[in-house]
């Protein structure tokens, strides 16, 4: 980046063409010899000399504009910016139960569609550490909390049902993400919750859980996964194979939305894709990373360049004026 601290003395650079014209005035009003026949004189041939004759009054112009340039002060700048960032660590928590195989979210059922749209959350986040909870019966850490997101997508795409025994333990799940994000120093920690179905496994309780969750400061975004009213499960016949039940959805609605008012989050229902996707997009919306980016631009000074330079033409000027070009009286 360049720029003139002073642009307004570029004006002077008007005084150039007047002491130009100056200059070739003068040089036609010069006193002239008479003589009476001059053909012998146009058979000469000028030398180099007379024909670089204006060389030094160009040279004076050329120092002068150098000066007035240097007078503009030419500064170059280099521009810089200081970037400070609050992230947020969030850990999301994914229900592996059996229930999850439900195929009301077709083409997909309640698993695949919560890991596909889970996946498209964590692409679109900057700055944040993004851990990773299962639960069924147990609870276990999928993927710490990290900043790599090519690895947590890829741990997310590890996560089946009936990686671990079949159950629900959502207290234990709460409590699991508590101790991922208990000793956090971010600005900001949040859980995400997904679950189709009611707390029947495990020795801790969801809403005890969840007031341990307050006391560090955990805000749980709880989400209510599968349709109303009767969903579709596959189920193994042997003599049959696969084959489809109709079951009713079962979600503890009521205790999922203490969990978030206790943690001063919010509880969310995802009756379809097209539902869940939108719940994610307003958690994400919800939870925006805070950044701060202060610019600024450093300028270093050129004018002594411009200095140098019209010296440097000015000492040739002289060096010309006494030598090459000398004047003899």
């Amino acid at each position: 980046m360049m720029r003139l601290a002073y642009p307004f003395f570029l004006l002077l650079l008007i005084v150039l063409p007047i002491l130009l014209y100056w200059y070739f005035r003068r040089q036609r009003s010069k006193a002239t010899i008479r003589f009476s026949n001059i053909d012998l004189l146009k058979k000469i041939k000028p030398g180099i000399s007379h024909q670089l004759r204006h060389s030094l009054f160009l040279l004076r112009l050329i120092a002068v504009a150098l000066i007035i340039v240097a007078l503009a002060r030419p500064q170059s700048g280099r521009t810089e910016e200081e970037v400070t960032t609050e992230g947020i660590d969030i850990v999301l928590i994914l229900d592996t139960s059996s229930s999850m195989l439900a195929e009301d979210f077709r083409p997909k059922n309640r698993i695949q569609a919560a890991k596909d749209v889970a996946t498209e959350f964590i692409k679109g986040r900057r700055n944040d550490r993004i851990g990773m909870v299962v639960f069924s019966a147990k609870s276990y850490t999928q993927c710490p909390l990290t900043l790599d997101y090519g690895i947590l997508i890829n741990f997310m795409k590890d996560i089946e049902v009936g990686m671990i025994e079949d159950g629900t333990a959502i207290g234990l799940a709460i409590a699991n993400a508590v101790n991922r994000l208990k000793d956090s120093e971010a600005k900001s920690k949040v859980a995400i919750l997904l679950t189709d179905g009611r707390n029947n496994a495990g020795e801790i309780d969801p809403i005890t859980a969840a007031k341990v969750a307050e006391a560090y400061g955990i805000k749980f975004y709880t989400v209510g996964v599968g349709t109303q009213g009767e969903a579709l499960y596959p189920v193994d016949d042997p003599f049959l194979g696969k084959r489809y039940v109709r079951m009713p959805v079962d979600i503890d609605e009521d205790m999922l939305r203490q969990v978030a008012n206790i943690t001063h989050g919010q509880y969310f229902r995802a009756t379809d894709n097209e539902s869940l996707e939108k719940i994610f997009k307003e958690i994400d919306s919800l939870e925006k990373t805070k950044i701060e980016v202060k610019q600024y631009t450093r300028y270093s000074e050129l004018f002594t360049h411009w200095l140098w330079a019209a010296l440097a033409v000015i000492l040739l000027e002289m060096i010309l004026a006494n030598t090459r070009f000398r004047k003899i009286p």
